[in-house]
């Protein structure tokens, strides 16, 4: 595919401004179309970025848009999979924003819907293109640390009325959980570094706290992968502190902390942890978030005609853990997978 790719963005909060930022930053692409529930929302993030595109207030009118061949869905969380469905049948490429549903029926009908329309799909896991990220696999493919035997990772972000999403998110309708509205990017990690499913999880939430989240907002699983290792993670967004995302993995040869490595492989003659400078997964703040490698990566996906490793098929496999986390928490004990979460019994 040689022409300019016609994107179209609908949903204009918090995140809206990145994507646009890194379409326009796509020298193979073109902004035609902004959508929101206000039009005048989508109408001032048009004017923010100097950007002449048709702007409205519907869904269909928005993916009738002459020459739109590529969507991003940027809105609430609850409407994500309806959108994703709507634009899958009139055969537009997908972007969709974290967590690409809330529930399971949604997710396995946007899945499905996608697989039926051949179109290319990309789940926004943005960290994926963060520097950190590239070190770390680089590591791994290296063997650095020897057979991956534990896999930590946390998402702790203070979330308050300070946040414009967070009326929405706290609710369990749009929110979903904790671990949907933002922990999947911890455990969407823990599957990139492992490189293997988990198969069984445990989990349990903190009650410590009142709180206006009608779900836990604090929560910790313990999972199994179906290779042997085991592994951890957490969310928070109750937690008065600087947003954290940990990652821990330990190896027979050596063991990732953050941006610290120990190898018996590549450092030898090394008694502690070396440290290597690169940019860090620290700040909730999307300005910092890698967009513009995720954007060029759909765009190209587009182009040449090539899956995306973290494409729909691979998002829901990241969600099946959260809603199995989910599940473990409400039910009081540990839950297979894959998709039916079987209740482990005895």
């Amino acid at each position: 595919m040689s022409e300019t790719v016609k994107v179209g963005i609908y949903g204009a909060g918090w995140v809206s401004g990145e994507h646009l930022r890194a379409y326009l930053g796509n020298p193979h692409c073109e902004v035609v179309a902004v959508g929101s529930r206000r039009l005048s929302s989508a109408q001032r993030l048009c004017q923010e970025h100097g950007v002449e595109a048709d702007c409205c207030d519907d869904f269909e009118r928005f993916l009738a848009t002459p020459g739109l061949t590529a969507v991003s869905i940027t809105g609430p969380n609850h409407v994500h999979a309806e959108q994703t469905i709507a634009a899958a049948r009139a055969g537009k490429h997908v972007l969709i924003e974290k967590p690409v549903a809330v529930d399971r029926a949604s997710l396995y009908a946007m899945r499905d819907a996608v697989r039926a329309a051949g179109v290319r799909s990309v789940a926004s896991f943005v960290l994926r293109w963060n520097p950190l990220f590239s070190t770390i696999r680089a590591l791994l493919a290296r063997e650095a640390i020897g057979t991956l035997v534990y896999a930590e990772v946390d998402y702790w972000h203070e979330i308050g009325p300070w946040w414009t999403g967070y009326e929405w998110a706290r609710t369990k309708a749009s929110g979903g959980s904790a671990f949907l509205t933002g922990g999947c990017h911890a455990v969407d990690a823990l599957r990139y570094f492992v490189q293997d499913e988990v198969v069984e999880v445990a989990a349990y939430a903190a009650t410590a706290a009142p709180t206006e989240f009608e779900y836990p907002p604090t929560v910790v699983a313990v999972v199994k992968f179906a290779g042997g290792a085991v592994g951890k993670v957490s969310v928070s967004f109750e937690a008065w502190l600087p947003y954290q995302f940990n990652i821990d993995l330990l190896g027979t040869a050596g063991a990732i902390r953050d941006n610290r490595v120990f190898s018996r492989e590549l450092l030898p003659g090394a008694t502690d942890f070396a440290t290597v400078p690169t940019t860090l997964p620290n700040s909730g703040e999307v300005t910092h978030h890698p967009f513009q490698g995720e954007i060029d990566h759909f765009i190209d996906c587009i182009r040449t005609g090539v899956e995306s490793h973290v494409n729909l098929e691979d998002a829901v496999k990241t969600h099946e853990v959260c809603l199995a986390i989910d599940r473990a928490v409400a039910e009081g004990g540990p839950i297979r997978l894959p998709a039916e979460n079987r209740r482990v019994v005895g």
